[in-house]
């Protein structure tokens, strides 16, 4: 979190966006709401991530594990992220990231693997699912569970 490369990372809107002073407000419970709405606003826009989306998420997994509130943004937050990482335009997960990126997917994974049974919240469960279903190769499943109510799925079956 003190590394100065924070100072020059850019969000999903294209513009300079140090998530740090957010982060720190999630990490102690502070106005959790406006938070996670700012989080939303700043580190994906239609699609677009960048290198803060990226550094946030390693964060974001310490805050859970630490704080330990099964929460859907958390989930689905880090399930954006990644299933957006790989997309064109947006920029390549930074060398000096990956590898803590990468085990903070693994990680939040096997935690909503733990917790999944601590919520009843629908988008919750979801969110959990479709991390984990990400983390383990599975993206498409991942992405309808994470983004995708039951019915929208439904709909698109044509189960209406």
């Amino acid at each position: 979190m003190s590394d100065e490369r924070w100072e020059h990372l850019t969000g999903g809107y294209r513009i300079g966006y140090d998530p740090r002073p957010a982060l720190a407000q999630l990490r102690v419970g502070q106005d959790e709401d406006a938070v996670w709405k700012e989080l939303w606003d700043e580190l994906h826009h239609q699609g677009d991530v960048g290198e803060a989306s990226y550094a946030a998420v390693p964060e974001l997994v310490r805050i859970y594990k630490k704080r330990g509130i099964v929460r859907w943004q958390t989930f689905a937050m880090v399930a954006t992220i990644e299933l957006r990482r790989t997309e064109a335009g947006n920029p390549k997960l930074p060398v000096w990231l990956a590898d803590d990126y990468l085990t903070a997917i693994q990680e939040l994974a096997v935690a909503g693997a733990r917790d999944i049974f601590q919520t009843s919240e629908p988008d919750t469960i979801r969110a959990i699912l479709g991390l984990i279903a990400i983390a383990r190769g599975l993206r498409v499943w991942g992405e309808l569970l994470a983004h995708y109510s039951e019915p929208e799925i439904a709909a698109m079956l044509d189960r209406q």
